[in-house]
């Protein structure tokens, strides 16, 4: 057990793409700091999720980082949207082109950290006994990092292995001669089945909400285009940064309603043969207008009745209600698959799940008997994260018990009564609604920049003032509100996790955001309290 209370300037937790980029980010001003990770190896999200057909649905060009033109340069992607290994390779290369590792501790869970209001610095705990004293705490810990497993009566029971998306074994998973049952129909299951239904004997997809998909047409990145898009790379990371979502979709600034129905037909076409999530930007009322939103989703749902032979299965699989309110997903064959004959889609709506038995799942309607389960069922997203760490602030104040009725925070960086903590893509901020990389340079750019400021300044302590995090949290849901997006049931919402308050968490629109963030930096930090 380590005993270590050596002083820092910062600790950061977490080395996926946000604690790799804020470490570089410290050094760069000349801070020390020291990055706590939980796995065994760097990577965040991607060393985690090891699923069969894990891949980023952002394309790989732009899902990467900028802060170097000569990584930008460098490094040649195979494919137009990269694969969980491919981006694994990506991010320990990064670790070792920049030195990143001699700053990180592998193994090791941060505990808890108190703020210290007199000497203005957090004491760090870590699971392995470390006690580290630092002038800043920052929160790397992702969106999508706290796996979320329901609580079916009999879990225990099961005597075949369970596996988790979120958390895949590091060795292969051989589903051959096997009957697998996935549990959830979201983003991680619409990539892994496919995949699974081509190995294991048989497979039963338990659903309990159709989601919508459109095709990823995921192909080779040819070399000559790359070599297209790297001589003028920044051209293609300005066009991302004046985008809703903070990459290229291509958006429309047209109407669903102003165009012909033909027309629409005719642009539908095009996004679905391109593919991707640029299909959102078909048109610019798509996720404002309903009666626009319903042409998009008819759309979808006639290319499902297409794709399913089974009409009663095609039913089943096809989402009722508002496309991109949740998550839109992107696929592979996905819809094809339940084509197949050793595949079974079991309604969870109509015949919801029992409980696990020892040999299988059973629902209202059946015994489902099975090898192996895997749940598909996602992440205490956004929140989770952070509150599994047991952050005090002033007065020894939790964070938990400050969020107990949702998150709150100043641009989703900061929240008031935790002074020089920093949170990289929190609640409040685009994050998931946003292209991540970029999101997360520009939190760690923001947060470099203010400590560099502060510093120059002899300052020691930043905090969000309580009226500026309540007027972030207003504008927050206004622009919520003005949107689809809260119309429906999302882990965006908070849905997904039983007695979690339902508050909308992410923000909509990076470009707008960064302005307010400049904004709020060239006015002097504005709405933080500095000491």
């Amino acid at each position: 057990m380590s005993t270590d209370s050596r002083a820092c300037d910062a600790v950061v937790v977490g080395a996926g793409f946000a604690g790799l980029c804020m470490l570089h980010r410290l050094r760069g001003i000349g801070l020390t700091a020291r990055v706590f990770e939980a796995g065994t190896g760097v990577g965040g999200t991607w060393f985690w999720n090891r699923y069969p057909g894990a891949r980023c649905d952002v394309e790989s060009l732009e899902y990467s980082y900028q802060f170097s033109d000569e990584l930008q340069q460098e490094w040649e992607w195979t494919e137009r949207y990269a694969s969980q290994p491919e981006i694994l390779r990506y991010l320990n290369h990064v670790a070792d082109r920049f030195d990143l590792r001699r700053d990180i501790t592998l193994q090791t869970r941060v505990a808890s950290a108190t703020f210290d209001e007199t000497a203005n610095r957090w004491t760090v705990r870590t699971d392995a006994g470390d006690e580290v004293s630092a002038r800043f705490f920052i929160m790397a810990t992702g969106c999508l990092s706290s796996t979320n497993t329901p609580a079916i009566p009999g879990r225990e029971t099961f005597a075949g292995p369970m596996l988790h998306t979120g958390r895949w074994p590091h060795e292969p998973v051989d589903f051959t001669g096997k009957r697998v049952a996935v549990i959830g129909t979201g983003s991680s299951a619409i990539q892994a089945i496919p995949l699974i239904a081509e190995q294991a004997a048989h497979l039963t997809v338990f659903q309990r909400t159709a989601n919508f998909s459109v095709p990823a047409q995921n192909r080779p990145l040819a070399a000559e285009e790359q070599r297209a898009i790297k001589r003028d790379y920044a051209d293609l990371r300005g066009r991302g940064a004046q985008m809703a979502f903070g990459f290229d979709t291509r958006s429309s600034e047209l109407s669903a309603l102003a165009v012909s129905a033909a027309e629409r037909q005719a642009e539908y076409e095009d996004r679905w043969a391109q593919g991707g999530l640029p299909f959102l930007g078909s048109y610019a009322d798509m996720l404002f207008d309903r009666a626009a939103n319903a042409t998009a989703a008819d759309f979808i749902r006639g290319k499902i009745r297409a794709l399913v032979r089974d009409p009663a299965v095609a039913d089943v699989l096809t989402p009722k209600g508002i496309v991109g309110c949740k998550r839109l997903c992107s696929d592979t064959d996905y819809f094809a698959t339940f084509n197949r004959p050793n595949v079974t889609l079991v309604a969870l709506a109509a015949s919801p799940i029992e409980a696990i038995t020892e040999g299988g799942v059973r629902t209202a309607a059946a015994l489902h008997e099975v090898d192996c389960i895997v749940f598909a069922t996602g992440f205490d997203a956004m929140t989770g994260p952070l509150l599994r760490v047991d952050i005090r602030g002033r007065g020894g104040r939790t964070l938990r018990d400050k969020w107990a009725e949702g998150p709150r925070t100043y641009l989703g960086l900061s929240s008031a009564g935790f002074p020089n903590l920093f949170i990289i893509t929190g609640p409040g901020s685009p994050s998931v609604l946003s292209n991540m990389v970029p999101s997360i340079e520009q939190h760690a750019n923001w947060i470099a920049a203010c400590v560099a400021w502060m510093d120059a300044r002899g300052l020691r302590r930043i905090e969000a003032s309580p009226e500026a995090e309540d007027a972030w949290v207003a504008h927050v849901n206004e622009v919520a509100d003005a949107t689809l997006y809260p119309s429906c049931n999302s882990w965006y919402l908070g849905s997904n996790i039983p007695g979690k308050p339902r508050v909308f968490m992410p923000y909509l629109g990076f470009p707008a955001y960064v302005e307010k963030c400049a904004q709020v930096a060239a006015g002097g930090y504005e709405g933080f309290a500095l000491a």
